[in-house]
């Protein structure tokens, strides 16, 4: 059901990739066929992750659109986590998403991509096949190895969730890469789950325009507020800059 706020609107929607029923939301703002930048959620995350709906709310006020999804296996998307779940899928997730989006009325025919931590490694995979406007990332892996070696240590807390086999579902987009361009990338010095070293060698491959942000003292999960507030003023420019000229 759509509510209005501030003359945004927001509207929850459905499509099916795969037979699976998959939720999203999307933000209007209050101006014809907008750009839309379509967020991809990390691994054991959905949706409602604080980062996109902030995001969210900071393109829409710069009249961009923006589309929240569920990956299937997460938040209110059809499909169990542990057999639903690959780098694979979310990209055929984010594919399917982008068709969806193309087909909207409402929306114009410029799209941006965000993802945060595996989120971001989908972005990746799908911009390298699909003709793609501004990218932004946030913690982004280059391969799966950092993901499997997080799950089995005791004591992390940022990869605690549903069952999820990484060493299966390994990947590695490094070969992927050499077509992207237009991408900011954020990534903590003091990431303990991504090694900063992934985001430097994501942006040695790729192309300018490109830009990444290392966040002094910057975790996993960006949890310093001054580091918040420099990606959404960062994120949003970027989608602006790609998107509105």
């Amino acid at each position: 059901m759509a509510q209005s706020s501030k003359k945004n609107l927001i509207k929850d929607i459905t499509f099916s990739c795969d037979g699976l029923e998959l939720k999203a939301t999307l933000h209007l703002p209050p101006v014809a066929r907008p750009p839309v930048v379509i967020g991809s959620h990390g691994l054991f995350s959905d949706r409602n992750s604080p980062k996109q709906v902030a995001l969210a709310h900071e393109c829409n006020r710069l009249n961009l659109a923006y589309l929240r999804l569920d990956h299937r296996g997460c938040g209110e998307s059809q499909g169990r986590f542990e057999d639903v779940t690959s780098l694979e899928t979310r990209c055929r997730d984010l594919s399917q998403a982008i068709e969806f989006i193309k087909t909207n009325r409402d929306i114009g025919d410029r799209i941006g991509l965000f993802g945060s931590s595996m989120g971001g490694a989908v972005c990746l995979a799908v911009a390298a096949a699909v003709a793609i406007g501004p990218i932004v990332t946030v913690a982004a892996p280059l391969k799966s190895s950092p993901i499997q070696e997080a799950i089995e240590k005791p004591d992390a807390p940022n990869f605690r969730g549903p069952q999820f086999d990484a060493a299966k579902n390994a990947f590695d987009i490094s070969q992927k890469l050499s077509t992207i361009s237009n991408i900011l990338l954020f990534h903590g010095d003091h990431d303990t789950v991504v090694p900063l070293g992934h985001a430097t060698e994501i942006f040695r491959y790729v192309n300018e325009p490109k830009k990444l942000i290392i966040q002094k003292n910057g975790d996993h999960r960006m949890s310093d507020p001054a580091h918040q507030k420099e990606f959404l003023r960062e994120a949003s420019l970027w989608f602006q800059s790609g998107l509105l000229v």
